[in-house]
């Protein structure tokens, strides 16, 4: 289906009154503060949990990598099953699945089961994610759609900002597995007001069928490839497993491709890529996380080891720029209905390279922690500003018939990109740390290296930005 055949389809869903929109809104907010608030907890839990169960924190990293590759390798998966099954479906049964794997979680009597159940969990969240944008997209016409799925990432944000703070307070308060019960109330309540509110989409595509050969490879696929990413700084990236597992992943996906190209009705339709309304903004997504998350992971080395600052004190550090994100997206989502995307999407990655530019040059210096806070606040717009217009640029360059796949696609680019940039990011940070003494001016000196290349990685999201073409809907 070519760009022209997006230009008939103009107007919101029928029969969705704009009270209705509204209330969609608020109905997919909760999911979506729930899954990204989930993501953030339990990460902050994670010494805790190894003391718990009396086991190495290697272990139990397990527990949010196993999480990390579950859901990244069905995202697609489920995009293209809402296409086919409709998407309320889908994401409804993904709410179900979330709070019955919650509750497993917060039951778990050691970690191999608690690493099950976050598996479990992975294949729900895969569910909710993959269909959300695909929900909104559906129900708003393109002159409202930025401003929908900026409001969707505002939500996303707060949890992510919320989430470690959160963390702290109910584990101290009430135990390791109360960060896993929170879960309950939030998705009970996004399953009902899901169930109330979001109006029954029939599926999009009827005569197709579920390619289930080429979801299964595209998973084993992934899977490979996303291990070696994520394990490569435990393993050494030059080690014969991590690089095994990228040979291996990138060979099954080439496979994948292949077996793709043959199918008459196949998972992800590659044509897709073909138009650069749509591949352009995927691929400026995959540089956006990918110099965002240094900041994530490196920062706290910097701050800590380096500047000898505490762990609370260095999470209200780090929370400006999440709160600043949140701030900003719904504003660049709406500006974007009125200008388009292309430009605030490359403001926003420009700005982006400049605060991490900023940051490089302050963190090894004598500058103030407020200094590096203010910084992180224009760390924060650019990523605001960037994010709800770019995600509006690739939800509108498909037609509605693939909007579940589109939706997958944007959050593998998501999860790639996190992986790719902690693995650059991460080997520029210990290979410059390598030769020194591993001391706190050493250590700010490796992350401002590292936050360098970051720089240049967001530059290149904002070329690639600046010159993606104008869709006829955006």
């Amino acid at each position: 289906m070519g760009v022209d055949a997006v230009s008939i389809e103009r107007r919101a869903a029928p029969g969705v009154s704009r009270l209705g929109r509204v209330a969609t809104v608020g109905a997919l907010a909760v999911g979506a503060y729930m899954a990204a608030l989930d993501n953030s907890i339990v990460n902050a839990v994670l010494p805790v949990v190894a003391q718990a169960f009396n086991t190495d924190l290697s272990v139990v990293e397990w527990v949010v990598t196993t999480y990390l590759l579950v859901q990244g390798a069905l995202l697609l998966t489920f995009g293209r099953l809402g296409d086919l099954w409709g998407h309320k479906r889908v994401y409804m049964i993904g709410l179900t699945a979330f709070v019955t794997s919650s509750v497993l979680c917060g039951l778990a009597p050691a970690t191999p089961f608690l690493v099950a159940a976050r598996a479990l969990q992975a294949v729900g969240a895969s569910m909710v994610v993959s269909n959300m944008a695909a929900i909104m997209t559906r129900i708003f016409p393109p002159e409202q759609r930025g401003r929908a799925l900026g409001t969707q990432a505002t939500t996303v944000y707060l949890g992510i900002a919320t989430g470690a703070p959160l963390g702290g307070w109910l584990t101290g308060a009430l135990g390791w597995r109360s960060v896993f019960y929170v879960n309950i109330p939030f998705g009970l309540l996004a399953l009902f007001l899901a169930w109330r509110v979001v109006k029954a989409d029939p599926p999009e595509v009827r005569r197709e069928t579920f390619d289930f050969l080429g979801a299964a490879v595209y998973a084993a696929g992934l899977i490979a490839l996303l291990l070696g990413l994520n394990q490569g700084h435990a393993w050494g990236w030059t080690s014969s497993l991590t690089i095994g597992c990228l040979v291996l992943g990138l060979a099954i996906l080439g496979a994948w491709i292949a077996i793709e190209l043959r199918m008459a009705n196949p998972m992800l339709d590659l044509r897709l890529f073909a138009q650069r309304t749509f591949s352009t903004p995927v691929v400026s997504s995959m540089l956006n996380y990918g110099a965002t998350v240094a900041t994530t992971f490196l920062l706290p080395f910097a701050l800590i080891q380096g500047r000898q600052l505490s762990p609370a004190q260095t999470g209200l550090v780090l929370m400006c720029q999440p709160i600043v994100m949140a701030i900003t997206a719904s504003f660049s989502g709406a500006l974007s209905d009125k200008i388009g995307s292309r430009i605030p999407a490359t403001v926003g990655m420009a700005t982006l390279s400049l605060g991490l530019f900023l940051l490089s040059r302050l963190v090894p210096s004598s500058a103030p922690v407020t200094a590096i806070a203010a910084t992180l606040v224009v760390t924060g717009l650019g990523i605001g500003l960037f994010t709800s217009p770019n995600n509006s640029a690739v939800m509108g360059a498909v037609p509605q018939r693939r909007r579940g796949v589109a939706s997958g696609v944007l959050s593998t680019a998501r999860t790639l990109g996190n992986l790719l940039g902690i693995g650059l990011v991460g080997a520029v940070f210990t290979t410059a740390l390598a030769s020194t003494d591993g001391g706190p001016v050493a250590v700010t000196s490796a992350a401002s290296v590292g936050l360098l290349v970051a720089s240049g990685i967001a530059l290149i999201g904002a070329i690639t930005s600046v010159t993606r073409p104008a869709p006829i809907v955006d």
